[in-house]
């Protein structure tokens, strides 16, 4: 994920590929309505699974970026978390942009990826049974964010290409995730940019700076 340049990011190619050839086959024998039904398919998702070039706009060290596309639907500031000070979620849908990105130049010091399942966001099993990953990101002056990626109702499974202790650069693909919720949880001493109801970017939207 991380070296893919290509316009369609790898999670979606055997996806497309499967529409694909149902189209073909459907075509070889006069099914005309499904292999119409099969090309739309294949076309959404191509939209789907596009990975467009991103270049972070401000890459201080001091920066935080953010890792997804989506609104901003709340932010919430943690009193008793001794850890973080500020929560904050965007909600992603399928018409977003599923790529995540490095929002900081960090490394990652942990990482818990749970597979489960993909019930709706509005039920109250959603945060105890969904897929999610679990990533902390540490920069060099010690500032950390937690960054959890959380399944809505979704055919595609997250797909995350990490390794603890690797060091990467904002704006780097580290994973996929179709129609999903991140949480960022951030310490005190930061200076938020962002606000509710916010469209973001990965990589081109930011988050705020390090105090």
């Amino acid at each position: 994920m991380k070296n893919n340049l290509f316009v369609i990011a790898k999670s979606g190619w055997r996806y497309i590929a499967y529409a694909l050839f149902a189209f073909v086959i459907c075509s070889l024998l006069d099914f005309d309505f499904f292999a119409f039904l099969a090309i739309v398919v294949a076309l959404f998702l191509v939209y789907l699974f596009r990975n467009p070039e991103r270049v972070t706009l401000n890459s201080q060290q001091n920066t935080l970026v953010m890792p997804c596309d989506g609104i901003v639907t709340a932010i919430e500031k943690l009193e008793e978390d001794a850890v973080y000070g500020y929560r904050i979620d965007i909600d992603a849908s399928y018409f977003n942009v599923g790529v995540l990105r490095m929002p900081m130049h960090s490394e990652v010091t942990s990482m818990k990826l749970v597979r489960g399942s993909r019930v709706a966001k509005n039920t109250k099993l959603f945060t105890l049974l969904n897929e999610y990953v679990e990533l902390v990101f540490t920069d060099s002056a010690k500032n950390s964010i937690k960054v959890i990626h959380r399944l809505k109702q979704s055919f595609v499974p997250l797909t995350i290409e990490l390794n603890i202790g690797e060091k990467l650069m904002p704006s780097s693909r580290y994973g996929f995730m179709a129609n999903g919720v991140t949480s960022l949880y951030i310490p005190s001493n930061f200076s938020l940019n962002v606000q509710i109801g916010q469209e973001v970017l990965a990589s081109q939207t930011v988050v705020g700076h390090f105090s």
